[in-house]
């Protein structure tokens, strides 16, 4: 019966709408704050000049960024010069747009400075975007191949993923997040005005959180809370940015992003009886409880589990995290969101996650989690088909900075 089940979930997604899906899901960290999911005002803006880039450590849904976008473009700059022209250009944008303020008026012979989608005074919205390198942008095109990070590379393709070219990689990526959607759709028309004729878009995707319902952390489209084992702010730092001395002095203060693009098969998974789907997570679905556990932040046992009776050995959260000193530098961080893209030309519902987490060393962290997650019972109900690995560059220090100064200068 289970593999029945298994072959025929794989042959219908496998021919849904030409996308298949890739990679990890859902990750576990280690613990959290059980009030972070409780603020009463979202900040109108997040800084802009700091050590590191706004949209990694600027928590959803605790702060409200609730809307995003993951955009990645190919390089069509013809030479080093006119990329770092093109970053210089897009880091002006990014400054405004994160800030806020009145567009310029040009006059009625030009076309308008502004879009506005936001009206005539564009607000900022809680507006972060966080701009990462893809491994193939240090090939032979710009002279950049002796400056690459010295762990980022092409995505892994993992077993179970169903990878489409068309949905996968880049030579950079934009993470644009917010507290309303309008505010990231203007951002990227506004960004593209920049950029085009230096970078093209490979592939986009728009993300959105569910609010705690009723409370605590959100939940994705299976219906279970997602990322309550998330690090903690201070905890998480000492996982994320990069300081090591063998990198290039140029990342330090940057970390490295992966991104999944992951479909979820929502109308089969609806089909599975509570027991089973609350034995896969290792989770109890109405209040994100572990199973041994009575609330959504308590700690499972493992220890007092060795066999499995309570939290099945293959439930999604003892392999994400096995809670033991071996593993605890292997956590990361999750930023991740649903999606939605309608249907697909089988008539499903062509819906699932959009999985963000940094890390200090892909291969230590994501890549050793993912491996334990292979093969996991969820596999029948998930598919990864794109994303990639990308290295998000170290914060601005002021005015006079740009993305990439310390690459491309």
């Amino acid at each position: 019966m289970e593999v029945s089940r298994r072959h025929f979930l794989r042959g219908a997604a496998a021919g849904a709408a030409g996308t298949a899906i890739t990679g990890a899901v859902l990750l576990e960290g280690k613990t959290v704050d059980a009030n972070a999911a409780t603020v009463a005002t979202p900040p109108e803006r997040y800084p802009f000049h700091a050590e590191h880039q706004s949209g990694i450590l600027t928590p959803p849904p605790a702060e409200k960024q609730n809307f995003a976008s993951h955009i990645a473009f190919d390089v069509t700059a013809k030479d080093k010069a006119t990329l770092a022209a093109t970053f210089s250009a897009l880091t002006e944008r990014a400054r405004f747009l994160t800030t806020g303020g009145s567009p310029p008026e040009l006059g009625i012979s030009q076309p308008p400075a502004d879009s506005a989608v936001l009206g005539p005074v564009i607000p900022a919205d809680g507006l972060t975007i966080t701009v990462a390198l893809g491994a193939s942008l240090f090939d032979g095109r710009y002279g950049l191949a002796d400056r690459k990070p010295v762990k980022l590379k092409p995505m892994t393709v993992f077993p179970n993923d169903f990878p489409d070219p068309q949905w996968t990689h880049g030579d950079v990526l934009l993470q644009l997040c917010a507290h309303n959607p309008d505010t990231v759709h203007h951002a990227l028309r506004d960004i593209m005005r920049t950029v085009r004729g230096s970078m093209q878009m490979r592939w986009r995707i728009d993300g959105y959180n569910s609010p705690p319902r009723p409370s605590g952390t959100g939940r994705n489209l299976l219906g279970f809370k997602d990322g309550t084992g998330n690090p903690v702010s201070d905890d998480a730092a000492n996982l994320i940015w990069v300081t090591d001395p063998a990198e290039p002095a140029w990342t330090h203060g940057g970390t490295y992003q992966v991104v999944r693009l992951i479909r979820m098969l929502v109308e089969f998974w609806d089909r599975v009886s509570i027991n089973e789907q609350e034995r896969m997570f290792g989770r109890r679905r109405d209040s994100g409880a572990p199973l041994d556990g009575n609330n959504e932040f308590d700690n499972p046992d493992y220890a007092a589990d060795a066999a499995g009776k309570t939290i099945p050995l293959d439930a999604h959260i003892r392999l994400a995290n096995p809670r033991t000193p071996a593993t605890d530098n292997q956590r990361l961080l999750r930023r991740s969101y649903n999606y939605d893209l309608g249907v697909d030309r089988n008539g499903n519902m062509q819906s699932g996650h959009v999985f963000v987490c940094f890390q200090q060393d892909i291969d230590r962290q994501f890549e050793t989690v993912q491996n334990r997650l292979n093969d996991e019972p969820l596999v029948d109900y998930v598919q990864p088909f794109g994303g990639g690995y990308f290295f998000a560059l170290p914060g601005l220090a002021d005015d006079h900075d740009w993305y990439g100064r310390a690459l491309l200068a």
